[in-house]
């Protein structure tokens, strides 16, 4: 029985927007970005914590410390739809990589089954890390939301230095990757923002495929839930963007040669 554990704040099943087929996906606890636009923002903080239920003034507890057996137990009860549809596990977060042992373990122990697994990633953490977890992962999930370093730092919390510097790496040992851009309004949608993107994507040698990500405005009650400042302020005149925008990134996308999906 693997002992190992990990924080977890959720688990959903029957996911189609965390990498091909249908997928299970684990949800781990801790982020060391704090995004303005963080949609989970409960996965921020490592440790468990309050938060008011929805409809009370109430509290619960988000976030349980769990034995990697247990996840794999629960895993296992979905292979059949994993089998039917070439889905898998995905690991997000908040930031798997923030819970090496944990997310190695939990690796390894769907690899013993065969399950396809996917890493849902900021990207953010040290080099040998990403080296350790070579063979393991079948799909990274890689999130860039903009590639100037000043706006990065100003808007996530961190540099991106060590997150291209990551991408680069995978990119070189070429393994299979996914970039996924999350669409902020104002922010990170801007056609400058998107051509840079695309621009350091087409760079790479190996890594061409690009999900577009519209804006959900999902996150906006569960700041307030946390008691947390929303850093986007005005929230109600940011809405998710139109059709034709998002085909309008996709063009700008596509236009570096890239293959570029709507959605996860």
């Amino acid at each position: 029985m693997n002992s190992i554990t990990a924080t977890i704040f959720d688990i959903k099943r029957f996911a189609v927007h965390d990498g091909p087929g249908i997928r299970t996906t684990i949800f781990f606890k801790g982020c060391p970005l704090n995004c303005w636009f963080c949609h989970n923002p409960e996965s921020q903080n490592p440790l468990p914590e309050e938060i008011m239920k929805s409809t009370s003034t109430e509290t619960e507890i988000i976030g349980n410390q769990v034995t990697v057996q247990e996840v794999i137990d629960e895993i296992k009860k979905d292979i059949i739809f994993f089998d039917e549809s070439g889905g898998g596990v995905t690991i997000s977060g908040g930031e798997p990589l923030m819970q090496i042992e944990g997310l190695t373990a939990l690796l390894n122990e769907c690899k013993k089954e065969e399950i396809h697994t996917a890493v849902d990633t900021t990207g953010y953490g040290p080099l040998d890390i990403i080296k350790s977890l070579q063979g393991k992962v079948d799909l990274y999930l890689y999130d860039l939301k903009f590639i100037d370093e000043v706006q990065h730092e100003k808007f996530t919390g961190v540099s991106n230095k060590n997150i291209l510097n990551n991408l680069n790496f995978l990119d070189s040992t070429n393994q299979p990757t996914f970039i996924r851009i999350p669409l902020i309004p104002k922010f990170t949608d801007k056609e400058d923002n998107i051509h840079q993107i695309g621009s350091y994507v087409a760079s790479l040698k190996n890594i061409n495929h690009v999900d577009i990500l519209p804006y959900n405005r999902f996150g906006e009650e569960k700041y307030r839930r946390l008691k947390r400042e929303y850093k986007l302020g005005e929230i109600g005149r940011i809405q998710t963007q139109s059709e034709k925008e998002l085909q309008k990134i996709k063009n700008i996308l596509e236009s570096y040669n890239l293959t570029v999906k709507i959605g996860g």
